[in-house]
């Protein structure tokens, strides 16, 4: 059984997703960030980053509880173990990790930093504002670009589509149009 530690942000879904589509069996501890449950001494103890998602595989690799951290990550770890949602030829898996990266690295962090200086950042931040908007646009085009001529990010459906889903499902609604 793996035990989630998270909410409902879209690095979380990552992990929901991927966890449903593998079939894997889950429960799901709830971290609330909004109190700063993430920086509680036990949840430390799991990722010393006080971040979600987080999991603890009861059967990780040996049989031995495992714990994993950061949305990558978890996806890599559960792709592995079970087989699934990553190629196993040596070419076409990179082009996955590569399109996983991509997300990890500027989908993940510009849409982030965005969102924050959209709908928190006190006013006076406009060059950020306008720096995250545009990065936040160039990626999605960037991927638009690829999808115009793929199916999926990396010739088949798997990690890199599982995680950059949840960032860009709700563009609208990032980009500060009402709901």
């Amino acid at each position: 059984m793996i035990k989630l530690y998270g909410m409902g942000s879209p690095n979380v879904v990552k992990v929901y997703v991927a966890s449903e589509e593998l079939g894997l069996p889950y429960e799901v501890a709830p971290v609330d960030v909004f109190t700063g449950q993430q920086f509680d001494a036990d949840f430390l103890k799991l990722n010393p980053n006080a971040k979600v998602p987080v999991i603890v595989d009861s059967d990780g690799p040996g049989g031995k509880p495992y714990t994993c951290f950061e949305s990558g990550a978890i996806l890599l770890y559960l792709a592995e173990k079970t087989g699934k949602l990553l190629p196993k030829d040596v070419a076409a898996k990179y082009d996955a990790i590569q399109w996983l990266m991509t997300q990890m690295s500027t989908v993940g962090p510009m849409f982030g930093q965005m969102v924050h200086y959209i709908r928190f950042a006190p006013g006076g931040n406009d060059y950020s504002k306008s720096r995250y908007i545009t990065q936040a646009t160039k990626v999605s085009q960037v991927i638009d670009d690829r999808l115009a001529g793929n199916a999926y990010l990396a010739g088949e459906y798997g990690v890199a589509d599982i995680a950059t889903y949840p960032w860009l499902r709700n563009i609208p609604a990032l980009m500060g149009a009402e709901a």
